[in-house]
């Protein structure tokens, strides 16, 4: 499975997590966010979005390992990937059809979201 990861860049940007190599990623506290968040599974595919001014995918990450479904506040472990070499927009995203009716586009603050193959190509040109 993939998933969206957002992130405002002047707290914690992609360039934080290349530095990083690896990072825990919590703080969310969204009822749908922690569903999606505790259905990411070991080696799934990430992109990391960069929201506030931004408003781009930026880059690549994999889960790395993920708390129990059970845990109120749920931590992923997440390593950095690739930077997408193009960013791509969240005004290109919502131009697309693939997004139609992705929580992405419906559900603007919702931090972790799922993304299909088709969607996770197309943002990350993979």
């Amino acid at each position: 499975m993939n998933y969206l990861l957002k992130t405002e860049p002047t707290v914690y940007s992609f360039a934080d997590l290349q530095r990083d190599q690896t990072t825990v990623w919590d703080g969310v506290t969204n009822p749908v966010a922690l569903r999606n968040m505790r259905g990411i599974k070991p080696g799934d595919k990430l992109v990391i979005y960069h929201t506030g001014d931004e408003k781009s995918a930026v880059g690549t990450a994999t889960a790395v390992s993920s708390g129990s479904s059970e845990d109120k506040d749920p931590q992923l472990k997440i390593k950095a990937g690739k930077p997408i070499a193009k960013p791509v927009t969240l005004a290109e995203i919502k131009a697309h059809k693939l997004f139609a009716d992705s929580p992405l586009v419906r559900q603007g603050r919702l931090s972790v979201v799922p993304l299909n193959d088709a969607q996770y190509k197309f943002v990350t040109g993979a």
